[in-house]
């Protein structure tokens, strides 16, 4: 495992992973939730978030022109990526982020898709926090491949093993996870919740 990964892995086991009775955005019940957001807007975090994303990049040879997905689990993996794009010895070229959101704004643009002066033609890849159904993935796939984008693949820090990933593959888009819920919980907790309790 890479130190990016390891060290994110970290953050998300100590920050991120709760135990409890929850209801899942996909609306299924478990007694595991990961909130990423507690991972993914802490500052100290921020860089590892992005250099592990870049990775997927790297060793998936994707090139896109942005990254970005569904507001608002997306944003800061797409934000904090965006950043570390900067650092040459990391990724080749800069990435621009954007932001897809659930409904267009009936005021100003009226734009869907926020962060990017034009969309036709560019390569992205859609980014996720926590991927369950793939609904907030497939959501912002759909959106960019209406916009003009090219849809190079999809990349999730946390797959909870829901059918997400078979959902979004089916879309003809390729899917990666940073890790799977498994790997964050143990065998025995995630075989225990199922992932659904």
């Amino acid at each position: 495992m890479s130190t990016s990964r390891q060290r994110l892995r970290e953050f998300l086991v100590a920050r991120s992973v709760r135990h409890g009775t929850f209801v899942l955005a996909s609306g299924e019940r478990s007694s595991i939730y990961v909130d990423c957001r507690l991972t993914t807007l802490h500052a100290p975090a921020m860089p590892w978030v992005g250099r592990a994303v870049l990775e997927v990049l790297e060793r998936r040879g994707w090139r896109p022109q942005a990254v970005g997905g569904l507001q608002f689990g997306a944003d800061p993996v797409a934000f904090a990526t965006a950043r570390e794009s900067l650092d040459d010895t990391l990724f080749p070229q800069p990435l621009d982020a954007f932001s897809v959101r659930k409904e267009s704004k009936a005021h100003g643009t009226g734009r869907r898709i926020e962060g990017l002066a034009c969309t036709d033609g560019i390569e992205v890849v859609v980014l996720e926090d926590v991927c369950t159904t793939g609904g907030s993935a497939l959501r912002a796939i759909e959106a960019a491949r209406a916009a003009g984008m090219r849809v190079l693949g999809c990349v999730c820090l946390v797959e909870r093993g829901a059918g997400g990933r078979e959902r979004i593959e089916a879309q003809g888009c390729a899917f990666e996870a940073l890790f799977t819920l498994e790997e964050l919980t143990g065998p025995r907790a995630a075989t225990r919740s199922g992932g659904i309790a």
